[in-house]
């Protein structure tokens, strides 16, 4: 790898990434404390069921956009809003950790804006992709879809050092088959719902998009396909 941010031994966070954690549990912290009526006054107790009305996605949403061949404003950006609305503190706070934790894995290979960029189109492929499969399901909220983007991009990396050594690239996908067996097996105990459609779309978007946004991803890709 010939990333720029190899010159130190320890990756700084990627700037954008501890400002997202920091909306993220912000907008959550606000919703919590208007639930228990600590701010806000008696209206700041449906604060949350109101944003996923306002800000979240659903396939509906997407079915009336596609009928009508309108795009409006207030529904296009539900496309990257619906990752800072999630349904509790632990859903909030476990998103939000895990986008920290890729993001400064990826800062060691990825320039920061290219992390963003992951995020960005991973959150927005898995709203359309939810949008166009899944069918009178509840609302899509939660920032998982981006941040199965970034496992994509950590999947593309270890894919490519697995190559590199030789050894067999299939191990690379080890971490999204351990989640997605997780989500299984929680469907099938608490019930489960088709927002898992998001999170696989947002992976696959993420590991196809670090083809050409991983440093030099262009040219490795030219050389790849001359290769095979």
């Amino acid at each position: 790898m010939d990333g720029h941010e190899r010159q130190s031994p320890l990756n700084p966070l990627p700037p954008f990434a501890v400002a997202l954690f920091l909306v993220i549990l912000g907008v959550e912290a606000m919703f919590s404390l208007g639930a228990r009526g600590l701010v806000g006054g008696p209206e700041a107790v449906g604060w949350r069921s109101a944003a996923i009305q306002d800000y979240g996605f659903n396939s509906a949403i997407m079915a009336w956009m596609i009928e009508n061949r309108t795009l409006p404003i207030e529904h296009l950006r539900r496309f990257v809003s619906y990752a800072f609305v999630h349904g509790s503190f632990t859903h909030a706070l476990f998103g939000g950790v895990l986008l920290l934790a890729m993001a400064k894995f990826l800062s060691a290979v990825f320039r920061h804006w290219a992390i963003l960029v992951l995020f960005v189109v991973s959150t927005v492929m898995g709203a359309v992709i939810f949008g166009l499969v899944i069918k009178d399901q509840p609302w899509l909220i939660g920032t998982f879809p981006g941040v199965y983007g970034l496992i994509g991009g950590f999947t593309y990396v270890m894919w490519l050092r697995l190559g590199q050594l030789g050894t067999n690239q299939a191990r690379a996908f080890t971490l999204i088959g351990v989640l997605m067996g997780l989500q299984l097996v929680f469907g099938l105990l608490f019930g489960g719902n088709g927002t898992w459609v998001a999170d696989v779309a947002g992976f696959a978007t993420g590991f196809l998009a670090s083809f050409v946004l991983s440093p030099g991803g262009f040219a490795k890709l030219r050389a790849r396909i001359r290769h095979d």
